[in-house]
């Protein structure tokens, strides 16, 4: 365990993060089960599909926001640990940008 205290900005940003991964997740979350349940709203489709389409489109928008969240945090905490250092991003391609012009 590592008792480095983050600074308020790492704190802004991984709440920024987060909040980025929930809404988006709620989006997919939200398009996955309308797509699958939508059908069952509109046409007259017999009971047992009535009753499927959104019983699967609600796990399957579930199992997909989960998925979502998991990914762009997963993302973040890899971007975090290994910063890039090519040439024009960030303070490393700054300083390299002024040592050769």
């Amino acid at each position: 365990m590592t008792t480095n205290r983050r600074s308020q900005a790492e704190r802004d940003a991984m709440t920024v993060e987060i909040g980025y991964a929930l809404v988006t997740a709620c989006l997919l979350g939200a398009v996955a089960f309308a797509a699958l349940a939508w059908p069952a709203a509109v046409w007259h489709l017999p009971p047992a599909a009535a009753n499927f389409l959104p019983t699967a489109g609600a796990v399957i928008g579930g199992v997909l926001a989960v998925l979502r969240v998991i990914h762009v945090l997963w993302r973040y905490d890899s971007r975090r640990r290994h910063p890039t250092t090519r040439l024009g991003t960030g303070r490393a391609g700054d300083q390299a940008r002024k040592r050769s012009g």
